[in-house]
């Protein structure tokens, strides 16, 4: 594995390796991707392969632009036009009809997931290989997304190449929308939040719960992801939740003060701002996980929309 930047020499050595079937992993501002060649097969089978990634969980694509989100898709739809345009580049996958000529990514869907995402590197590297690239976060499944190289090189040692553009500036995934139904469905919460998107759209339903293992046009929908090492217990009131049976040491995350905790307590304090305290979230969970913790105590975020997509990447981590 090479970290290396994504300079002229740095782009054309990943170039090189998608080109040829191979996988790169690079930033975006949502967290860092494992991309490959999104329609040849040998390069999404090495994709779920590194990531031990269930069959069934599909991939979103990466494109540099509308025309070539466009060219992937049997239709688009007007709400498409009108969400790319206020959007993209940006944090928004959008789920249409895949175009008939092509093969599925992943499993066998009739739909695909698009984004154009706005990082410098990402559109460069899309630029340059000219390929559509399949990019999950580029992690091993269910884990932590990781939102640096370093959590790349830790995660997935196999990787051969790693561009490194710095620490990811949303630190969560992007949010997903169905825009194959009449009415607009929310799959995945992320960080383009549901009052913007109501904005273009008006109305827009939200997920359904879907079991794993069963067809779904989004990733991010299985029932334990996001997940450290160490359990995650979720508490509207950490103070009380009982340290006696929990394996140690028993870590905190909060974005209240934590003063009055024991001083035994691994404590990380994030800020109260939801876009800023999931720009840290994976962060943190890494941090914790490499303090070797056993058990961390996650103070609950508030049941409000803005918090949407921290609540629903907590309670995933949480599950067993």
């Amino acid at each position: 594995m090479t970290i290396v930047v994504p300079d002229a020499d740095g782009l054309r050595r990943a170039v090189e390796l998608l080109q040829g079937d191979s996988v790169v992993a690079f930033p975006t501002e949502t967290v860092y991707g494992l991309g490959a060649h999104a329609f040849s097969p040998a390069a999404i089978a090495e994709v779920y392969r590194l990531k031990n990634r269930p069959s069934w969980n599909p991939l979103i694509v990466h494109v540099p632009h509308v025309a070539a989100a466009r060219a992937l898709a049997e239709d688009w739809p007007d709400a498409a036009n009108e969400l790319a345009a206020q959007f993209w580049p940006g944090p928004l996958t959008l789920v249409v009809r895949r175009a008939r000529h092509l093969s599925a990514v992943g499993p066998p869907i009739e739909t695909i997931a698009v984004r154009v995402p706005a990082h410098e590197v990402a559109l460069s590297l899309l630029e340059a290989a000219g390929l559509p690239l399949a990019a999950p976060s580029a992690n091993r499944s269910e884990g932590i997304s990781p939102t640096t190289a370093e959590h790349v090189r830790r995660s997935l040692p196999e990787v051969p190449l790693i561009l490194d553009g710095g620490p990811a500036s949303w630190g969560i995934e992007s949010t997903v929308v169905d825009l194959t139904g009449q009415t607009p469905r929310l799959l995945r919460p992320g960080a383009l939040g549901l009052r913007a998107l109501r904005e273009v759209t008006g109305a827009i339903a939200l997920p359904e719960e879907v079991a794993d293992g069963a067809q779904r046009s989004s990733p991010g929908m299985n029932a334990r992801h996001y997940a450290p090492r160490a359990r995650v217990i979720l508490a509207e009131d950490v103070s009380k939740v009982e340290h006696g049976d929990l394996a140690g040491p028993v870590a905190v995350l909060s974005y209240e003060s934590v003063e009055d905790f024991s001083d035994d307590l691994v404590a990380e304090v994030l800020s109260v701002d939801p876009r800023e305290y999931a720009a840290d979230l994976y962060a943190a969970l890494h941090r914790l996980d490499d303090a070797g913790v056993g058990t961390i105590i996650v103070q609950a975020p508030p049941e409000t929309e803005e918090w949407l997509a921290v609540r629903d990447r907590l309670r995933r981590a949480a599950a067993s």
